[in-house]
């Protein structure tokens, strides 16, 4: 019997979360409620200050501060030093903690995190048969679900702004209920709207649906907090190609709507290392680059076509753990970055890399690129935490309010443990945040103001019942699939 089979018809006898269960809920699942546009649930921003901890800027100016502190009022960095006076404010003891923005993720596929590990071994079994297979049967309700599985990972993991790239909106409803997740969570994001998982080639996305997002972005926003992207397919390669000219009017068709409506586009494109090189040229011919087009794995990049996207602007997004595990080949981070490139870096889809632990995709990163280049030193520790933070936020257009500790900045940051077994003798701090440090070691994550993580613990969403809507969900679409 096949294996996928046999794992859901356990699930629903087996899941049991902190006194809820996925049987319990699997009605709760199976069809949606009315999708609704999201109101702001978010908390009272607070006034903090936070004393005697490691205070990594990441801001080249104000560098690294032993022993400094961070003041956060109204949602905003008020001061980062030592000997900061803010009466009144709620002190959080920073003693033995590494103080540091928030880390910002520039690629994720959130809907897909209730499908954590289930690319299998077998050609039927991969990731983009078994995302399909899924997102062909997933309600608005299991988006919403699933994505908020996500956003609660993120927080845990110390991730304060996400890019989620939602190549399922199936319709409507389905896009508002993943937008609902995110606003529910308190994280930063910018939330692109994408095509559909199956849809036929001859299909294009909803332009009218995509402008009225745009119109009546207000609605989702949540105080500003999310952003509208769109992720856009791109052009046909062989315009010798049945149907590759009517591909071609509608691809101009929909990045021209962009453009007009400014927002934001993100491509997936030349991602295989062992594809020809070329497609990047066919994009930079046909002026289809900038700085508000957002390249993600781009392998089969080569050096000239690198020089192209530089010029034009675009950033690049890596995935070194997704790529690894797919087959895509190695990173190429720093040729880019050598290449003039602004890279960020992103989980991309825990289908394929089972979490979310963005430390551990920058260990990764960083061990694979200096053992490309044979070399201890090609990328350090402090170069990757940039490309982390700042460079995130550059790629995201959003470095002027997030990606270094620096007054007049939106307060997004986060404080790690260094008490913990694995990490109790304090040494080079950027070295123990890339090489050692876990999700758990994560005590504290603030966003825009907001206590999001608090003593390693959640504070915005409830971790057993997200766990079991996922479950139930997960449950209720693998009957509907079988």
């Amino acid at each position: 019997m096949n294996n996928r089979r046999e794992f859901l018809k356990l699930l629903g006898a087996n899941t049991a979360l902190g006194g809820i269960t996925a049987a319990s809920l699997g009605a709760q699942a199976a069809r949606p409620s009315p999708a609704r546009p999201g109101k702001s649930v978010l908390s009272a921003r607070g006034e903090y200050i936070i004393r005697d901890a490691y205070v990594l800027t990441m801001d080249r100016e104000l560098g690294d501060i032993p022993g400094g502190g961070v003041h956060v009022k109204n949602g905003v960095i008020a001061a980062v030093g030592k000997d900061i006076k803010a009466p009144g404010a709620t002190l959080i003891d920073g003693h033995r903690t590494i103080v540091m923005p928030g880390l910002v993720d520039t690629h994720w596929h959130m809907w897909t995190t209730y499908l954590r590990s289930m690319a299998g071994d077998k050609t039927d079994d991969g990731y983009f048969p078994v995302t399909t297979r899924y997102g062909k049967a997933m309600d608005p309700i299991d988006m919403y679900r699933s994505t908020r599985l996500a956003a609660a990972e993120a927080i845990y993991s110390g991730l304060t702004t996400v890019s989620d790239n939602c190549h399922n909106v199936r319709s409507h409803d389905h896009a508002v209920e993943d937008i609902r997740a995110i606003q529910e969570s308190g994280l930063r994001c910018r939330w692109s709207y994408g095509p559909y998982r199956g849809m036929p080639a001859e299909r294009h996305i909803d332009l009218a649906d995509l402008e009225g997002f745009h119109r009546d972005w207000d609605k989702y926003s949540n105080e500003g907090l999310i952003s509208l992207g769109f992720m856009w397919g791109g052009v046909p390669l062989d315009p010798s190609a049945a149907g590759s000219r009517e591909t071609l009017e509608a691809a101009k068709k929909e990045f021209e709507a962009a453009r007009r409506l400014r927002i934001p586009m993100c491509s997936h494109w030349a991602s295989r290392e062992n594809t020809p090189a070329g497609q990047v040229e066919v994009l930079a011919k046909g002026n289809f680059l900038g700085k508000d087009v957002l390249l993600i794995h781009m392998l089969a990049a080569s050096p000239a076509e690198m020089k192209m996207v530089a010029a034009a602007g675009s950033p690049i997004s890596v995935s070194p753990g997704s790529e690894l595990r797919i087959g895509y080949g190695l990173t190429k981070a720093c040729d880019f970055m050598d290449a003039g490139i602004v890279v960020g870096v992103s989980v991309d889809s825990v289908p394929l890399t089972g979490n979310a632990n963005f430390f551990g995709i920058l260990k990764l990163l960083r061990n694979a690129e200096n053992a490309k280049a044979f070399n201890e030193f090609k990328l350090s520790g402090r170069r990757a935490l940039e490309m982390a933070t700042l460079d995130g936020a550059r790629v995201l257009g959003l470095d002027n309010q997030i990606g270094s500790l620096k007054p007049g900045k939106r307060a997004d940051l986060i404080m790690v443990r260094t008490d913990h077994v694995t990490m109790g003798v304090f040494t080079d701090p950027t070295h123990m945040l890339v090489e050692a440090t876990e999700e758990a070691d994560i005590d504290t994550v603030m966003v825009d103001g907001r206590v999001l993580k608090r003593g390693g613990k959640l504070t915005s969403l409830v971790a057993e019942q997200v766990i079991a809507d996922a479950a139930a969900s997960l449950e209720a679409v693998g009957k509907r699939i079988t």
